[in-house]
């Protein structure tokens, strides 16, 4: 059996994260929505920004297919999430708490939203994230 690799580990991180950033994009939206007198071109911008991360879950699910990875539990509680992944054979948990998720979401959201981030950018946020 192959082991684990860290572009394996960088995937289910991604499963984890990039489903939070879009339900934020998603309340985001309803916000501006409901309060800005003129919301259209930035309701535009997040939608956008929304196709290319719902593109990227697509992606990273066909790389699950793949790589022969399933997560098949997700426990959220006050302190993160925890995943629980089967992965060729092998079963692992990858822990993430809010600490870590909240300074990285700021920053992948702002790629996916096309601003420059290299002031922002944190090494641990995978490879393919930071290219966007």
């Amino acid at each position: 059996m192959i082991d684990i690799t860290d572009a394996d580990r960088a995937l289910i991180k991604s499963h984890i994260i990039l489903p939070r950033i879009l339900s934020a994009f998603e309340r985001d939206a309803a916000l501006i929505n409901a309060t800005l007198k003129t919301p259209g071109p930035y309701a535009d911008l997040i939608a956008e920004a929304q196709r290319k991360l719902t593109a990227d879950i697509y992606e990273i699910r066909k790389q699950f297919r793949t790589r022969g990875i399933k997560v098949y539990e997700e426990v959220t509680d006050n302190d993160g999430v925890t995943a629980r992944y089967k992965c060729r054979g092998y079963e692992a948990e990858m822990r993430l708490r809010w600490t870590m998720m909240a300074p990285q979401a700021p920053v992948i959201m702002r790629r996916y939203l096309g601003v420059p981030v290299k002031d922002y950018v944190d090494p641990s946020i995978p490879e393919w994230l930071q290219r966007r």
